[in-house]
């Protein structure tokens, strides 16, 4: 399990070395005793670590905490890779909320920050904030960007595609027990007041990893599939609830779908769900039927008590769009 990757030297590593002292300093660190998400902790400015082999396919989720400071990959479920990040200092705050990554540059420039390197660029919103390689002082630094260490930003963008699922929160940790979404996905039928009203267009994006997002306060579900939107329905929430849940589905089997729970900072990972969960959301038979068609192990739900049509830049939900961004940064 214990495995170091070493790295020749590139352009932007040593453009980073002159414009970043510490950015030089940056290393990936040795899995000890403990899980993967278990170390995040234990990272100093930095540091990272990378194991792909733990689960060495299947769909990404990367989760972004700007109250920890640490970022978590997971592929299926399995958390791959940890690292310390560098997000938005006051005034310029890394929004919160749940993206898709829109745009990939390997050598990016800022355009509103004297021409700063931002190697390995991947782009969250047309508005300024993406994930970067950058200075890590151990604290926001940022004008909103998430900075990450060289190595860790290079080894990601080798990995993800557009599309892919970002989660951004500012809590320190999930909680213990929180409700499931799958009973949007194959759970109780519907209560006879619900609407039956749902969208569902499979063809607009055929293939891909699967993401569906929950809106408490919306009272909605989003399917999106390679980050397009393929569906939508009213959900009924029966329990109160605040915050934002990550789950990936381990896999399906004839007793039905086993859910994880992903941690979102350091608490003990890979958890089941409990089946008394799942009574906690209601969706229209119909929805829950096309939803289970397409989902497989390592597809991702995330549920948030924020609105997700709120046009407040602190609670997004950016999916890919086709014109031209209003502000290249």
């Amino acid at each position: 399990m214990e495995k170091r990757h070493l790295f020749k030297p590139c352009f932007c590593a040593a453009l980073l070395a002159l414009c970043w002292p510490n950015a030089a300093a940056a290393q990936q660190v040795r899995i000890g005793s403990g899980s993967v998400v278990e170390m995040v902790q234990r990272l100093r400015p930095g540091e990272f670590a990378w194991v792909p082999e733990l689960a060495p396919a299947g769909p990404l989720l990367l989760i972004v905490n700007t109250r920890t400071q640490r970022a978590i990959l997971y592929r299926n479920g399995i958390p791959i890779g940890v690292s310390t990040v560098s997000t938005g200092r006051a005034g310029y705050a890394t929004p919160a909320g749940v993206f898709t990554i829109l745009q990939k540059h390997v050598e990016h420039y800022s355009s509103k920050y004297d021409n700063a390197p931002m190697p390995y660029m991947q782009r969250l919103t047309w508005k300024g904030v993406a994930l970067h390689a950058g200075q890590l002082p151990g604290y926001p630094a940022s004008h909103g960007c998430i900075r990450l260490p060289l190595g860790f930003a290079r080894l990601l963008y080798g990995e993800t595609k557009l599309g892919m699922t970002v989660v951004v929160t500012d809590q320190a940790a999930a909680p213990r027990v929180a409700p499931t979404s799958e009973i949007a996905l194959a759970g109780a039928p519907s209560t006879p007041t619900m609407s039956t009203n749902f969208r569902w267009l499979p063809d607009k994006s055929p293939s891909g990893p699967v993401s569906i997002i929950i809106s408490v306060a919306d009272g909605e579900a989003t399917v999106l599939r390679n980050g397009v939107e393929i569906g939508a329905a009213s959900v009924t929430v029966l329990a109160p609830m605040a915050g934002t849940w990550a789950y990936s589905l381990r896999n399906i089997d004839g007793e039905g779908q086993h859910w994880l729970r992903l941690p979102l900072s350091g608490e003990p990972a890979n958890q089941l769900v409990p089946r008394e969960e799942w009574s906690q959301f209601q969706a229209p038979e119909a929805f829950r039927r096309a939803v289970t068609a397409i989902v497989e192990p390592g597809t991702t739900v995330i549920v948030t008590s924020d609105s997700l049509r709120s046009k407040k830049p602190a609670i997004p939900v950016t999916m890919i769009e086709n014109e031209p961004p209003a502000d290249d940064r």
